[in-house]
């Protein structure tokens, strides 16, 4: 049975390729290994093109041309430049982009300096005109409840602890009060919304180079990019980051907090039948890297 337009194919990559790059037939493309909403290929050593794989994806990759223009003026790291955009087939978007230096922070550890290159794309993001981004149709999204994250995570770490996989213990540190504490406290800024390891390049030094796939950026709360940062290099250097970027305790306590909660429960909707396509070996790396202690874990004034 041929593959339906949903599912492009390496040639599908390559007759596209032939009407946007000179001798873009011949040149080598691989599909990106790494997870994703996108049909993501490599093409050669210069440019990377994602294409959607059906018309859900398409609006927010369309945006996220705009968002990147946007964004890039106030950030210190790349963000990637549209070579070409347009649709691969009825109705489903594709962008071909410029490849950034660097690897994934999954495979390369963020050094101090790279901590200060994180701080420089929080405080890039909280300058960027909140007004400018919903105009380009980028949406507002609601600070989320904690105290229902709470509950989730908690029935979660009970699955989790009865399987030696978590100690549900560890969640009675996130009190009734400290959830009082740790609500929305900060305006709403321009939040990538998808911080994680795959998402950020790093050169061999451990310096942040770059910033991937913006399409799902939203005006909101900016605890969810500390959130993001927590388990993409860990909890240590995302609330270092987000210090050095101005945001004060309870910001920090309150991304800390979305992201611990968070990796118990997509940990335990893997092992138990809710998602089953995320890797169980990175969820678990994403949880430990979550649940990193730290200094600042008693709520203060911020």
């Amino acid at each position: 049975m041929p593959p339906t337009p949903e599912q492009p194919t390496a040639d599908t990559v390559r007759r596209l390729l032939e009407s946007l790059l000179p001798d873009g037939g011949a040149i080598e493309v691989r599909p990106v290994t790494e997870g994703g909403e996108h049909s993501t290929w490599w093409v050669g050593a210069q440019h990377v093109l994602r294409l959607a794989p059906d018309g859900r994806i398409s609006p927010g990759l369309r945006r996220e041309v705009r968002v990147r223009d946007l964004v890039r003026p106030y950030v210190t790291v790349a963000v990637p430049a549209c070579v070409a955009a347009g649709e691969w087939a009825p109705g489903l978007a594709y962008t071909l982009d410029t490849r950034l230096a660097g690897e994934s922070a999954e495979g390369r550890d963020v050094t101090a300096a790279g901590e200060e290159d994180l701080a420089g794309l929080l405080t890039g993001l909280r300058a960027v005109p909140v007004g400018r981004a919903v105009a380009l149709g980028v949406p507002k999204a609601a600070p989320r409840s904690l105290e229902n994250l709470r509950r989730a995570a908690g029935a979660a770490a009970r699955k989790l602890d009865g399987d030696g996989e978590f100690d549900a213990e560890r969640l009675r540190q996130l009190t009734g009060h400290a959830v009082v504490q740790l609500g929305p406290q900060a305006d709403a800024v321009l939040v990538h919304h998808d911080l994680k390891g795959e998402h950020l390049t790093v050169s061999a030094d451990g310096r942040v180079r770059g910033v991937l796939d913006w399409a799902d950026a939203v005006v909101g709360d900016p605890a969810e990019d500390i959130a993001g940062l927590a388990i993409a290099v860990g909890a240590r250097a995302a609330v270092r980051s987000a210090t050095l970027a101005g945001y004060g305790p309870r910001v920090c306590l309150r991304g800390l907090w979305l992201a611990r909660c968070d990796a118990v429960v997509r940990l335990a909707d893997r092992l138990y039948g809710a998602d089953g396509a995320s890797p169980v070996g990175l969820l678990r790396v994403q949880l430990e890297r979550a649940w990193e202690a730290i200094l600042l874990e008693l709520v203060s004034e911020g």
